[in-house]
Order: structure tokens, then C-alpha cells, then sequence
């Protein structure tokens, strides 16, 4: 998981999944769920970003400690 457009994709389709409403009701009443701000959207979108850039924040300073040579202790 070096690439950080992998995390922001999986993060886009993590909510992309959460808000899509299932195709196989019927009803019409069961599927309203009533109208979506501009805010909500705004909200989730700048969740999604903020979760993305802590993600790929954490990440790579994992992979700069991990690419770390590792000293073989000495004997005295």
C-alpha cells in the first residue's frame, strides 16, 4: 500500500458504498430518504480527505522507520 491514490480510492469507495441506496426495493416510501445537502456532501468529502492524508501520513512514516537498517548489536 505504498500508493496513496489505492487509499483514497478504497476511502471513496468505503462512502461511495455507505450512501448508495439498494437498487432491489420496490417501495417508493422505503427508498426516500429525503434530500441531501450541499453541506452533507461537503462533510463527507472533506472527511474522506482528512481520513486519506492521516492515512498516507502514518504510512509513510511506517515505511521510513521500516526502511531503517537495523543495527546488529556488539559484543563487548
Amino acid at each position: 500500500m505504498n500508493d496513496p491514490m489505492l487509499m483514497l480510492t478504497c476511502m471513496l469507495t468505503a462512502i461511495t458504498r455507505t450512501l448508495h441506496l439498494p437498487a432491489a426495493v420496490a417501495d417508493d416510501a422505503a427508498r426516500d430518504r429525503g434530500a441531501v445537502s450541499i453541506e452533507q456532501v461537503l462533510w463527507y468529502a472533506a472527511a474522506a480527505v482528512s481520513v486519506a492524508v492521516v492515512a498516507a501520513i502514518i504510512w509513510s512514516q511506517i515505511r521510513d522507520t521500516a526502511s531503517t537498517p537495523v543495527q546488529s548489536p556488539s559484543a563487548p
